[in-house]
């Protein structure tokens, strides 16, 4: 697997993730944006666990994706608390393989900051999409505001390296240059943070 110094550091911040998990702010919207997901349900960088609080549990049934031992091992017991019918890869986003249509619902929650690749990545999650499915999105990045976006840019180096993503990419025109077909974007903190309901490219 690649990204071993990456790996091990998300292995060192799971402690910190499961702690996170009932921030108000962020709870408020998973659920705003996981309330939507049905069916089988592909999340990927699923982390800790923290959106399956918020998963209609008699109608999902999840796949949970992330390159860190250690954050599954908690996303574990979180679907067990949860009751949440999952199943888990720990895999890196870029080395995925899934046939097209094989989900009926895609979810990455804060994840995008992180990916090698995020327009090959939201079009590889258009294609494992089924054509009627959902791609939910809640995803942060580069503010509309020209102090805290130059403030943003000019962190950014250090904010990766301590945290393990980029806090300066600009979520907008990622998904535009993806291929995913835009169906509503909610948008909070001048900006900084996006929820983003989606369709698979026709």
């Amino acid at each position: 697997m690649k990204n071993e110094k990456l790996i091990k550091k998300y292995d060192k911040h799971a402690n910190m993730y499961e702690k996170n998990r009932s921030n108000p702010t962020l709870s408020r919207w998973r659920s705003r944006i996981i309330k939507n997901a049905n069916g089988r349900v592909l999340e990927v960088g699923v982390g800790v666990g923290s959106n399956f609080p918020y998963y209609d549990k008699e109608n999902v049934q999840v796949t949970g994706v992330d390159f860190s031992l250690e954050m599954i091992k908690r996303a574990k017991q979180a679907a067990s608390d949860f009751h949440i019918y999952a199943e888990f890869l720990q895999e890196d986003v870029d080395e995925l393989r899934f046939e097209s249509n094989s989900f009926d619902c895609i979810v990455s929650t804060l994840s995008l900051c992180s990916y090698p690749e995020p327009v090959v990545t939201l079009s590889n999650f258009s294609n494992w999409c089924r054509k009627d499915g959902t791609i939910l999105l809640m995803e942060h990045g580069l503010s509309s505001n020209p102090l805290l976006s130059y403030t943003q840019r000019v962190i950014d180096p250090l904010f990766q390296k301590i945290s393990g993503c980029h806090c300066n990419r600009n979520i907008l025109k990622i998904i535009e240059e993806s291929k995913l077909q835009v169906e509503r974007i909610e948008s909070y903190w001048s900006d900084i943070m996006y929820l983003i309901w989606a369709k698979p490219s026709k």
